[in-house]
């Protein structure tokens, strides 16, 4: 029985201009099939507290039921189509993968209320063979798939689902599991617990992946690892290409045999392995640029000959800056790489809450108008 629902697609005044989701057009844009008629926004995610703000100002969750079980899909659609993207963003119901946190006050302008949360950077939950035999595991037959089965019969037709959230961590989960500090000394002495957390990665996010493949309305995977910092990656390339790649190369082909592009989120310098993404796993697009490493506009040049190069309005800049020159920025980043395809406007990372929503908004009308 389907869902009774508030219409989606009707929304409220927007200040920005009139623009309607194009999936189609979105995902030729990332294959760099020739410059696009307008431009197409992307973004990893947008800080809750940031979706909160947006909502309340603009009034975009008035008539939903917050007791609906459909209530955050329902959102997650309103505040899409209402930003001008071409997409949801969704995966697989999420999997418990216990780590060690540490909580901290959040200090941002619109704070998150349960604080900021750090995964220990010490010592992980798996620091020898008896805490891997012991770890929770999560069976990867048990996943659930109640988002992306909402959306294969809601979205509305003009938007797609990026499969995306919940897979293809490699790095991370090997930083995160074990602690990076643990990793570091694992690599040298116990590299058979190394290459063992990797395969069982690899083994889940092989089943998590076969399932979003299943829906017909996911057009696009986005795979999320950061790998490294600002002067290089976070293990050395060779570990990388040991332990990280293969996963990734193993979801990029998953994808391209659905006939769908592979997109990368990964932060930090990875100028060491950037030919290994682009020859060997086979990316279809890059994401995540900082300037303080790389500006996305001196890419356009360089590997953007080779991927789609998606967002690269520096986080650090938007925190900093004022709306004239964020609007600046914009139709200069715009100018230089709209040309033939392969970008997409967005932020270098993600919204987070602590950037000033004005200078968001500012980018996204800038978008909207070019």
């Amino acid at each position: 029985m389907s869902i009774q629902m508030p219409s989606l697609t009707v929304l409220p005044e927007s200040p920005f201009v009139a623009l309607s989701p194009d999936w189609e057009a979105f995902r030729d844009c990332i294959l760099r099939k020739g410059t696009p008629a307008r431009v197409h926004h992307i973004e990893l995610f947008l800080d809750g507290e940031v979706q909160e703000a947006i909502a309340k100002q603009f009034r975009l969750w008035d008539n939903l039921d917050e007791a609906d079980p459909a209530f955050p899909y329902q959102r997650a659609v309103r505040i899409q189509r209402f930003l001008g993207y071409d997409y949801v963003r969704q995966g697989v119901d999420a999997l418990e993968m216990p780590l060690k946190r540490h909580i901290t006050q959040d200090t941002a302008d619109m704070q998150r209320a349960a604080g900021r949360s750090y995964v220990d950077e010490s010592r992980g939950p798996i620091s020898n063979w008896a805490e891997f035999e012991a770890y929770p595991w999560p069976d990867p037959e048990q996943v659930t798939t109640r988002g992306l089965e909402w959306y294969e019969q809601h979205l509305p037709d003009d938007m797609c689902v990026v499969g995306s959230g919940g897979f293809a961590h490699f790095a991370e989960y090997l930083t995160w599991l074990m602690g990076y500090e643990t990793l570091c000394y694992a690599l040298y002495n116990h590299r058979d617990l190394v290459q063992a957390i990797a395969g069982r990665l690899l083994t889940l996010y092989t089943v998590m992946l076969e399932r979003i493949l299943e829906f017909n309305r996911v057009k696009i995977v986005w795979g999320s690892d950061d790998m490294g910092f600002k002067t290089g990656p976070m293990i050395s390339p060779d570990d990388l290409r040991a332990f990280v790649l293969p996963g990734h190369k193993q979801m990029a082909a998953m994808a391209h045999a659905a006939g769908k592009p592979y997109l990368l989120h990964s932060c930090g310098n990875l100028n060491t392995i950037m030919t290994d993404l682009i020859e060997d796993v086979q990316i279809d697009a890059k994401h995540s640029f900082e300037d303080t490493i790389e500006d996305v506009r001196d890419l356009k040049f360089t590997y953007g000959k080779r991927i789609a190069l998606l967002g690269g309005i520096d986080v650090d800049f938007l925190c900093r800056t004022n709306e004239v020159a964020v609007r600046e920025r914009v139709r200069n980043t715009l100018e230089v790489c709209m040309p033939g395809g392969g970008y997409c406007l967005g932020t270098g990372n993600s919204v987070t809450n602590y950037i000033p929503l004005k200078n968001y908004l500012a980018m996204v009308e800038e978008g909207r108008k070019w």
